[in-house]
């Protein structure tokens, strides 16, 4: 589980294709000593497993996740390169903060980023959701949006908006997004449940 508050930023250094499987290996600034083999790391909002560990030339740990066919084929890891920056969080552990909103770094879907408008000190985003997914979005929920828990500020039709604070556009990859770009859309639980209860009867 994880709570969608970004702690790195990590970036690819090493992709190697084994039949249908990307094997990619991530640098990041987290201690190798406080990562264990089989740890869950929510890579761009993926959860990815951990099965390979390495101390960083330049400190902070390179770690090896795995990327399955299923993974590869709804998300968009496919276009991940060498070099490609993404938000990264550790899994959450017992006593930890829960300062952004429970997930569980299965992506939902690709959102559109449509628009991007810069206010001066915050940033607003306008996405475009698949159709079945945006049912699950509403205002002034949580969404992820590339492993970020951000607050849903306005919503019409499958739109919606969110707006960044600079503090976010600087620690993540936001500060880089711009219209046309594909994020990866994790819908709230509780939504998700609420509405299937409703379909239930």
């Amino acid at each position: 589980m994880f709570t969608g508050i970004v702690t790195d930023v990590g970036r690819i250094v090493r992709m190697d294709e084994r039949n249908d499987v990307r094997r990619i290996a991530i640098e990041s600034r987290y201690d190798p000593a406080t990562i264990d083999i089989g740890a869950s790391i929510a890579c761009g909002g993926i959860c990815l497993t951990v099965v390979s560990l390495e101390a960083g030339k330049q400190g902070g740990a390179i770690f090896d996740a795995e990327l399955g066919p299923e993974t590869l084929a709804v998300t968009g890891a496919a276009a991940w390169r060498e070099g490609t920056r993404l938000n990264l969080e550790r899994s959450l552990r017992l006593g930890d903060e829960l300062g952004g909103h429970m997930m569980s770094g299965h992506v939902d879907g690709l959102a559109l980023i449509v628009d991007r408008e810069d206010l001066g000190e915050t940033t607003r985003f306008t996405f475009e959701a698949p159709p079945n997914l945006a049912r699950f979005i509403a205002i002034k929920g949580s969404v992820a949006l590339d492993g970020t828990s951000l607050t849903v500020n306005g919503v019409s039709g499958n739109r919606f908006d969110c707006l960044l604070i600079p503090h976010t556009l600087a620690v993540t990859t936001w500060g880089e997004r711009q219209p046309g770009d594909s994020v990866h859309l994790e819908v709230d639980q509780i939504a998700r449940y609420v509405a299937r209860l409703a379909e239930a009867g």
